[in-house]
């Protein structure tokens, strides 16, 4: 006889191929092939390069990529013709069990620019499973008495295919006592039964032997068959009976061990033995129930003595008997159907492969950083995932199919701000409460050079002493780049220009890797009293960046020139200056001048006028002021002096240390009556010119003094502007100012004291800068480097009269 498990007779319409399908889904951007499964080794699945848009001859130099989540390498793309293919064997029942999809999925990922697809290949079922019952053979114990249309369970086969291939109809031997109940398809948890259709003699048969075979709808077919061993036993007629021939529990995973899951109940009509029942599982049961549940042979209580999972079975099915102690013993039969309920046991899991570390800081926005897929063995809410990332990052999560998420830039990176960020990608779930679990990523920011040294001035001022050794270190520039390694290594160099007639290179010189600035030979203040140039810092980055710096060197004067005398208007045979005076000339008067000048500036120029103490005796009657060298009577002439008188007068300046010179001043006494006319008109015509030289004089110290007040009064506003000590090489501290007043001609000097550190670094702070005239007296009041008012070189020893 031939039964379907649907109620069809005719059996089941048969797979009409087993074609591959290869479709796109649209609007998911998600590639589906399908292959059979037990495919042999180089069957055609796609042309995944042509679907994917993907030339052939790119395949190779971007690095494709065929990441089989969980699949192995089943699947292998052929790089020269871009066709995917199968590579090993595929059994989709030992790949997703019994589920009733079943699918491989594929990330294909490919560089240059870096892109990621997704592709499922479904693996459709064959019928290479057969039907495979419990046991080759069933031992039915049937009492003669059991009444006509009694109904026996018995265990289905299974078959590990799906669909129309595990769709079974069942056939028994032919016989005239049983018949086969097979339950419809609104009716599968109802197990097959055998219907006894004819009253049993114990006597006339004993026992019977029929043969149960179950076929699959799969073409072509495949059976499985069963020995039932029925034997008729005697007298006890009244079986147990249950309460319900199906119950249905709902049971939470996890429970502990212990837990009551139903008590099913059975009664028999029978008494004393007959009526007495023992619980107990199905011979067939399988041993995951048995390992998992109990029943309490006396009371029918089923508990739990193992671990109740939801991710290992979402369902157990309990056959339960219930057995008298008659003889022969009768038993009834019932099924206990678990639903195991979902609890939020189990946290996501996250999977990072990252692509592209480190990343540069000029990286475009949208660069993918890494992969992230995520797993929640959990159902439904509690497998429900949701991802985020560290806030307040400049990266972002982009969800690219279902839970695979790829990690990519979403702002602009900084290394000079940023060097590092670890990232922390938290997944959650929707359960109650929610579990979750974090990955982290440590993205380093890679540098590119775009900064260039800068240095902590845009101008520095260096103080030099003129006549330095050659070589001198005189100044270092540094410049500092807030890149990293080669993008921060500085080179310095002079910006080359001409200084007069020369280069600025024959001057000075700057250590490209020190920055040290050197002067090359002895600077003269007299030659050159400032230098200003460039030195610029570029570091070694590809292209590089750079930034220049001034520098401007004042040379500082040193008392390197003696004082030379100028030509007098009368001169005696061996150089001295001549003079003659009338005997009548009364004191005070003037009767002649030493003039000299000096090449150096400031105090180093300032000249001083005193007669050689050896020459000076109590009868001469001369004196020579002490800053204008003119020559004086100290008293009235008479008689008693000497018609001839040598003076040595020394002219010195007031350097450290001063450097002097002598001149030699002849003075002849004669009577009015005896000056020839010629020394009259001599006399006349040098008081004339006496007179336009003191004009001249006038009008140069008036230029003097004012480019002396120019130049002070730029370095004090420079000096006010900078607000700042110089830098540590050559630094200076300013001192406090002196003004030195002459009101005799109304000229003036001034005088800044600078503390300076230069390259012979001997020597106390001093006057840098004097202007003056002389013949002048220091104003009143001045208390610095100013001299007595009005102080001479007495040559008598006397005081003149007032």
């Amino acid at each position: 006889m031939l039964y379907s498990s649907r109620g069809d007779p005719e059996g089941q319409p048969l797979l009409l191929s087993l074609l591959i399908l290869v479709m796109w889904v649209v609007g998911s951007g998600q590639l589906h092939y399908s292959v059979p499964e037990e495919a042999k080794h180089g069957t055609f699945v796609g042309r995944i390069a042509q679907d994917l848009g993907l030339e052939l001859g790119e395949l190779v130099p971007r690095l494709f990529q065929l990441d089989s989540k969980g699949g192995g390498d089943l699947l292998e793309v052929n790089l020269q013709n871009g066709i995917l293919f199968v590579n090993s064997r595929i059994d989709r029942e030992e790949l997703c069990g019994r589920s009733a999809e079943c699918s491989i999925h594929l990330e294909v990922i490919v560089d240059r620019p870096l892109q990621v697809f997704h592709v499922d290949v479904e693996v459709k079922d064959i019928n290479d499973n057969p039907p495979v019952f419990p046991a080759t053979q069933k031992n039915l114990f049937i009492a003669e008495s059991r009444p006509l249309d009694s109904r026996f369970p018995l265990e289905g086969a299974s078959d590990a295919d799906i669909g129309e291939n595990a769709l079974l109809t069942y056939r028994l031997s032919p016989n005239e006592y049983f018949s086969l109940d097979v339950p419809t398809s609104n009716q599968q948890v109802k197990p097959l039964g055998l219907v006894l259709r004819k009253l049993l003699d114990r006597e006339k048969t004993p026992e019977l032997h029929l043969l149960l075979t179950a076929t699959d709808g799969g073409k072509p077919e495949l059976t499985g068959t069963v020995q039932l061993l029925i034997t008729v036993l005697d007298v006890n007629d009244n079986a147990p009976v249950f309460d319900r021939t199906l119950y249905t529990v709902k049971l939470p995973e996890n429970v502990s061990i212990g837990t009551l899951v139903i008590h099913p109940n059975a009664s028999d009509l029978d008494e004393g033995l007959n009526g007495d029942i023992i619980y107990s599982f199905s011979s067939d049961v399988s041993p995951d129930i048995k390992s998992k549940f109990h029943v309490d042979p006396v009371n029918g209580a089923i508990t739990v003595i193992g671990h109740i999972d939801f991710e290992e079975s979402r369902a157990h099915k309990i056959p339960v008997e219930a057995v008298d102690k008659g003889f022969p013993p009768l038993a009834g039969h019932c099924t206990v159907l678990v639903e195991v309920v979902d609890v939020n046991d189990n946290a996501p899991q996250l999977i990072i492969k990252t692509l592209s570390l480190p990343v540069k800081e000029d990286a475009q926005l949208g660069t993918v950083i890494a992969l992230i897929s995520v797993t929640d063995l959990d159902a439904d809410a509690n497998g429900q995932v949701t991802c985020s990332l560290t806030p307040h990052v400049p990266f972002k999560l982009v969800s690219t199919y279902k839970n695979y998420y790829s990690l990519v830039l979403d702002s602009a990176l900084d290394r000079e701000s940023v060097s590092a960020y670890e990232l922390v990608v938290t997944a959650r779930d929707g359960g109650s409460p929610s579990l979750w679990a974090t990955a982290s990523v440590s993205v380093e920011v890679a540098d590119v050079n775009d900064n260039a040294p800068a240095f902590a001035q845009s101008e520095y001022t260096v103080f030099v002493k003129e006549n330095n050794p050659p070589g001198c270190h005189i100044f270092t520039v540094s410049a500092w780049d807030a890149d990293a390694q080669e993008n921060a290594l500085v080179s310095y160099s002079l910006v080359e220009r001409r200084v007069g007639e020369r280069a600025l290179s024959s001057y000075v010189s700057v250590h490209s890797e020190s920055g040290k600035v050197y002067a090359l030979q002895p600077l003269d203040h007299e030659e050159l009293e400032l230098l200003q140039f460039q030195v610029s810092a570029r570091d070694a980055g590809v292209p590089p960046l750079g930034s220049n710096v001034t520098l401007q060197v004042f040379v500082l004067d040193e008392n390197d020139n003696a004082p030379a005398l100028l030509a007098p208007r009368t001169r005696g045979t061996d150089g001295a200056v001549s003079e003659l005076v009338l005997r009548s000339v009364g004191a005070g008067v003037v009767v002649g001048k030493v003039r000299a000048v000096d090449a150096d500036s400031g105090y180093n120029a300032w000249l001083s006028y005193e007669v050689q103490p050896e020459t000076v005796s109590a009868r001469i009657p001369f004196r020579v002021g002490l800053y204008t060298g003119e020559i004086s009577t100290t008293r009235a002439l008479d008689e008693t002096d000497a018609p001839h008188h040598r003076l040595l007068v020394l002219v010195k300046d007031h350097g450290e240390p001063a450097l002097t010179a002598t001149a030699t001043v002849l003075v002849s006494l004669v009577d009015s009556g005896q000056a020839p006319k010629a020394s009259s008109r001599a006399s006349v015509g040098a008081t004339g010119a006496e007179v336009t030289l003191v004009d001249v004089n006038v009008y140069l110290i008036i230029a003097i003094c004012a480019v002396s007040s120019l130049l002070v009064l730029t370095l004090l506003l420079y000096t006010a502007l900078r607000c700042s000590a110089l830098p540590t090489e050559g630094e200076c501290a300013l001192g406090k100012p002196t003004l030195v007043c002459s009101s005799e001609v109304g000229s003036w000097s001034y005088s800044q004291q600078r503390r300076q550190r230069v390259c012979s670094g001997e020597g106390p702070p001093k006057t840098d800068l004097m202007a003056f005239s002389p013949g002048l007296s220091p104003c009143a009041g001045s208390t610095e480097r100013t001299g007595e008012p009005s102080a001479s070189s007495d040559l008598s020893g006397k005081k003149p009269k007032q």
